[in-house]
Formats: structure tokens, sequence, C-alpha cells
């Protein structure tokens, strides 16, 4: 009887009459730039986020609402010898789970001020002074609304924006938008980020434990020189970053700050350069060559395993440390645990009563204030001020209306908006819904805005 998957296999026509494909894989054959791999997760994951946020405002809102509470704040303890650990699932998402979604972040940081659109001081310019202007203009509309007292500590919420969710809007405007504009988007979510984590680490740390700290420090310096020492396994960063995150938990200073700094000591230098591993890979495949049998189940061939297995150690060698690992948890952080962070953080009540008390509460308005109104201003009148003192220069075929197009979809706050206001009230649970509630409602109306703006421009450059 024919195996399923070999019956499936059909032998390609044309030139490449060696290869053999399922009927699917014929449509996935496209190569993609770094970039555009990056843009795709980011699509995909915003797609799974919008889905989850729905999921959990639909089971706070259902008579299921009790089930997930209690789901979300289910207590969980970790013993080791004395020494215990309590959570909640709640705290593990926010706490424990966010720290791969800040290492991923810090590996994008640390990429794209090495190699990528930030690397280029004229290039990274505009991005960077915009997003400063997002950031900073935002924050005092917020303070318009509320300058002082215990409701004051949330100016930060409005300064983040969602490169999922801001990626996932432009995908859906294809071609009518210049690849300088997605660029520039995602340089300024960047840069954005770098903002976000600064205030998070600065702004919103508790009381300080001096020798947690103190320990958090010694473990940073040892992944420093860690990579200093050419160490390029994931294992010792792993083990010597779960150290560090547990004396950052006991610190004061919040915890998933040890996912963006383990991600700046990955080291970003491959073991093999081109020429080593041209050369390593040609003797391989003449080797490989040597040994072939037309027709033979590599299965039956010892030696061509053993030199397949070569060719990938050789090829993860080529590879820096910094992009195997950001390929191999991009995609899981897309797709579960900012998923997982939407669903225990998005449930909010939407009753008519509690509409009523969080739309006209000073926070609402002022988070909705910040992110509709201070993101594109921000964005755009900083953009306007590099612009105009030479510091900086528009992308090919991007123009004003793009900018403010960009600035309109930087109202997305979303998951580090969250995320910041459980900083700021998660122990005040009335508090933080009105928090959560702006933070919804302004990311929906800016992501609703961006795109139509960018679709009118669209029409108004084709007239």
């Amino acid at each position: 009887m024919i195996p399923l998957d070999d019956h499936c296999c059909k032998r390609e026509p044309t030139l490449n009459s060696g290869l053999y494909y399922y009927p699917w894989e014929a449509h996935l054959k496209r190569l993609m730039t770094p970039f555009q791999e990056f843009i795709r997760k980011q699509t995909a994951g915003g797609i799974l986020l919008i889905i989850s946020a729905i999921l959990a405002l639909l089971l706070m809102n259902s008579p299921f609402r009790s089930v997930y509470e209690k789901i979300i704040h289910l207590p969980i303890a970790l013993h080791i010898g004395t020494w215990t650990l309590h959570f909640t699932l709640l705290h593990i998402v926010n706490e424990g789970l966010m720290v791969f979604f800040f290492f991923v972040v810090g590996l994008e940081i640390k990429r794209e001020i090495l190699v990528g659109e930030l690397a280029d001081i004229r290039k990274a310019a505009l991005p960077v002074i915009a997003a400063v202007g997002g950031m900073v203009v935002p924050a005092f509309c917020y303070t318009l609304v509320i300058s002082s007292g215990y409701f004051a500590r949330g100016w930060g919420i409005p300064m983040a924006t969602d490169i999922a969710f801001c990626v996932a809007a432009m995908v859906l405007l294809g071609k009518r938008i210049p690849e300088g504009l997605m660029i520039f988007l995602v340089s300024l979510a960047i840069a954005d980020d770098i903002g976000a984590v600064i205030v998070i680490a600065v702004f919103y740390t508790k009381t300080l434990n001096i020798f947690a700290l103190g320990m958090a420090a010694f473990f940073f310096s040892l992944l420093l020189f860690m990579n200093l020492a050419g160490v390029r396994r994931g294992l010792p960063y792993l083990f010597i970053g779960l150290l560090l995150w547990i004396m950052l938990l006991n610190s004061g200073v919040h915890a998933t700050i040890a996912g963006i700094l383990v991600a700046f000591c990955i080291p970003a230098r491959a073991h093999h350069d081109q020429s080593l591993f041209i050369q390593r890979i040609r003797d391989s495949l003449q080797h490989f060559e040597r040994l072939n049998m037309p027709g033979e189940n590599i299965l039956g061939n010892s030696e061509q395993q053993s030199i397949l297995n070569a060719v990938k150690d050789n090829v993860s060698l080529a590879e820096s440390p910094l992009q195997r690992m950001q390929e191999a948890l991009h995609l899981p952080v897309a797709m579960l645990v900012i998923p997982a962070f939407a669903m225990v953080n998005s449930g909010i009540p939407l009753g008519i009563s509690e509409l009523k008390e969080s739309i006209t509460h000073p926070i609402t308005l002022a988070v909705m204030l910040g992110l509709l109104v201070g993101k594109p201003l921000g964005i755009s009148l900083f953009s306007f001020m590099a612009l105009k003192a030479r510091l900086a220069a528009l992308p090919n075929a991007v123009h004003w209306g793009h900018i403010v197009g960009v600035g309109l979809l930087g109202g997305i706050g979303f998951t580090m908006s969250i995320f910041i206001s459980e900083l700021s009230f998660g122990a005040d649970a009335a508090t933080l819904r009105m928090a959560k509630t702006g933070i919804l409602f302004a990311s929906f109306l800016a992501g609703t805005i961006g795109y139509l703006w960018l679709r009118i421009v669209d029409r108004i450059d084709k007239k």
C-alpha cells in the first residue's frame, strides 16, 4: 500500500523536475525578504490579536462572565523548597509570558539599530523624531485632562503604539500605500517601543529592593560577559535570563524588562563568515553529489543524511544567534503570547451603566484624547519640524497625507497601552476598567479613521 505522503506528492514538471511538492506548496514558493517576512508575521499576529480581544469582550459581557473572571484570577503557586511564588493566571501572562514579547521587541530593536532603518542616522532621524512627538504630545494631552492626584499616574498610557495592529491595518491597504510608508511606520513603532521600555523602567518602578537589584545587575553583567566571550548557544542565555527575571521580579523594577536586557546581550555576529560558509557548503554538496543514487530514498543512505546534518549545522553557524532566535520566537509570540495577553486583559464590561460611567470618566477621556489627538498631532508636528530643520527627509513616494495617516494609526495603543495601564492602576479594578475602556475605544477609532484617511489619500493621488 502506498503511504499517504508519497501518494499526495507530485513531481513538478518543467525545469525543476527533481522537485516534489504537495498541491498547496506550489502557491507558497515565493521568497520573501526579512522585512516582508516580518510584516507577514505582524499581520497574522494582528489579526489573531483582534480576534482574541473581541472574544474576551464577548465572554465578559455574556453569561460566562463569572467563569472568565475566575479563570484569569485563578491562583497558582510555585514551590522550590521553602521558596514560594504566588501568581494568578493574569500575573503569569503579564509578568511571565510578556517577557518573551519584550525579548522579541528587544531583538527587533537591536537588529534595527545595527543593520536596519535605525542604523542610518539620516534614515532613522524622521521616524525617531516622529516617535518622540508621538510620546510627548499624548502624555501632555493626558495631563491637560488630569494634571494631579492618583489618576495622573496614567500619563504613560497613551504614549504607546501597537505595531501588530498598525501593520495589519496598513496591509489591508495593499498597494494603495508606498513601501516607504510601511518602513516609516515600522521604524516609528520600534522607536516608540524603545521609549515605552524606558518609561516603564524609570517611571513605573516600585520601591526598590537593593539586594535583588544588585543581583540583577550581576546576572546582566554575566550575560554581557557571555556575549563578549563568544557564547552563541541559546540555553545559557535562557538560564541566566531566568535568574535575571527572578531578581527583577523581587527588585521593584518590572520583571518584563528582563526580556529587553537579555535581548541586548544576544550576539549579532555569526560564527562563520560568508567565505567559510560558501566553502563548507560547496564541499558538502560535492560529497553529496558523489553519493547520489538516482531514484533512491535518502532514508536508506546514512552518509547523505550525515551530510545533510552537517549542512544544517553550517547554516546555523552562518546565522547570527540574534537572527536565529528572532525567527524562532517571533511567530510563537505573535500567535500565542500576544493573543493570551489580549484574552486576559481585554475583558471589560460594556453594559449601559458601565459605559455611561466610563465614557465620562476623566481617565477614559484623558486616554482617548492622548491617543486620538495627541498621537497624530505629535507625529505630524515633530515630523514637520524635523523636515523644516533639514534633519530628515521624507521616504520615496511619501507625502504629508501619508504622514498624517500614520499619525492616526499610531493612536492604536492596545498591547503596550494596556500593559502600562496595568502598571498604573493594576491594584484598582474600577480605575483600570476606565483606562482599558479608553484604550479599546480609541484604538478602534484610530484604526478605522487612519485606514479611511489613507484610502482617501490614495484616491486623491490617483486623480
